[in-house]
């Protein structure tokens, strides 16, 4: 049943009993000794699932040069442990659709169950749905909430450090929804307190949206955001990175009524922009009116644990013109590949990944401004692992150098302005190779 599983030695033991042996040796008995292999296997020492990839990967070099990833911009190079693809592939998942009848959707209902925990875990909210289309869309869906849950309201703010593929997004919801968008003014590449101050002064704000870290990879300072959108009756709304949540402080920490976000940094991989999976979670009273499916737990005429879809109307799913949202149809396999990625990586794994991103990203800031070529666009400002740096030379050029040692430069964010993102994925040696390309012009 678990083909990818390990055995353990009482499985072991019980294969045996089955078939009658004492010891797997009994199974090659009818073997000639003379034709058996007399000493041990010539293997390396044990290796992780990664340093495994990049000795095959190294092997493979002959057909063309790896590829060093320093881009994110929203999409990152994080590692996928190989049993995540290997269970996602199952049939029963691939085929599944919306569990609208639980007593046959128990296996699907139970891990939808699952992921919601674990975002509502690492979210530190209290409750959250079994995922949206995709972090932009999620957004979006939050802003929609905002505004119905307001009651004089002309807008929804969202800051300029909010990631510009994701305002797009949010402002064609809102147009087409009849509420209008403010931006938020950025100062030092991070959202104006006085400029936001003032329009919360000013009244009819419905939300607030900020994002952590922002899209130009700085942690915000959010503190005292959430007191002053709830004084003027607004929700604060935080798209959140959820892999940085393994170290940063939360959306539920900075008060936030609603987290929403990019999935994929959870072990999805990059694979040319998509699929990803969006986020959603909120605090207890906004729950009933929450987009998407969420499943709860309850009993059943046995008294036996069993899952359901709850809190909402079939409608949701099926009436489009009578429903809350556009999700409407099965979006939970991504919501499963992120649901079986963070039990394969655990607080711990999702931690020491976390803390392996932050530390090359601030290795390779600090030796590219080394070289005397580079300085922080954002002077003195933290970030987690992405950073943006301004080039004193030809960014063209620089970039075509990088490309053709194989190296993925990062994303252009202006003129001279490249934006460079690091995960556990890359290597000191990438790094190396990085600053030493930069060297040589």
């Amino acid at each position: 049943m678990y083909r990818y599983f390990p055995h353990t030695s009482s499985d072991l033991q019980a294969m045996q009993q089955a078939v009658g042996i004492g010891s797997p040796d009994e199974l090659f008995a009818d073997i000639p000794a003379e034709a058996r292999l007399q000493r041990d296997y010539d293997l390396p020492a044990s290796a992780s699932e990664m340093e495994v990839r990049r000795f095959f990967e190294g092997l493979a070099q002959e057909s063309g040069t790896p590829r060093a990833i320093f881009a994110g911009a929203g999409c990152y190079n994080h590692y996928t442990p190989s049993i995540v693809k290997s269970l996602t592939a199952r049939s029963e998942f691939l085929t599944s659709y919306t569990p609208y009848q639980a007593e046959i959707s128990q296996g699907t209902l139970h891990y939808i169950f699952e992921y919601q925990s674990m975002i509502a875990e690492l979210t530190q909210m209290d409750i959250s749905n079994a995922s949206m289309y995709d972090g932009a869309t999620a957004t979006a869906e939050a802003a929609m909430m905002a505004w119905a849950n307001a009651k004089k309201a002309t807008c929804v703010a969202i800051s300029a450090t909010v990631d510009p593929k994701v305002r797009q997004v949010v402002e064609t919801y809102a147009h087409f929804h009849g509420f209008a968008i403010q931006t938020i003014a950025a100062t030092g590449g991070t959202t104006d307190r006085e400029a936001l101050s003032g329009m919360l002064a000013k009244g009819g704000v419905a939300g607030v949206i900020v994002q952590q870290p922002n899209y130009y990879g700085i942690v915000e300072d959010l503190t005292g955001i959430a007191d002053e959108v709830h004084a003027q009756k607004g929700l604060f709304i935080v798209n959140a990175n959820p892999f940085d949540l393994a170290l940063l402080r939360t959306p539920g920490e900075w008060g936030a009524d609603i987290a929403v976000g990019e999935g994929q940094s959870l072990g999805i991989p990059m694979t040319l922009g998509g699929p990803g999976v969006g986020y959603m979670a909120c605090s207890e009273k906004l729950m009933r009116k929450m987009p998407g499916r969420i499943v709860g737990q309850t009993l059943d005429n046995r008294g036996q644990r069993a899952f359901v879809l709850t809190l909402q109307a079939r409608e949701q799913h099926i009436r489009r013109q009578k429903a809350t949202s556009n999700i409407c149809s099965n979006q939970s396999l991504m919501a499963l590949f992120v649901t079986i990625y963070l039990a394969t990586m655990g607080p711990e794994g999702l931690r020491e990944a976390a803390q392996q991103s932050y530390t090359l990203a601030h290795e390779l800031h600090d030796m590219l401004v080394a070289t005397g070529r580079f300085k922080p666009t954002f002077a003195s400002q933290p970030f987690f692992n992405e950073f943006c740096l301004d080039y004193d030379g030809d960014l063209d050029v620089l970039c075509s150098a990088l490309e053709a040692k194989g190296i993925v430069p990062g994303v252009r964010t202006g003129l001279h302005t490249i934006m460079i993102a690091a995960t556990e994925q890359n290597t000191r040696q990438q790094l190396h190779d990085y600053v030493q390309t930069v060297k040589a012009l």
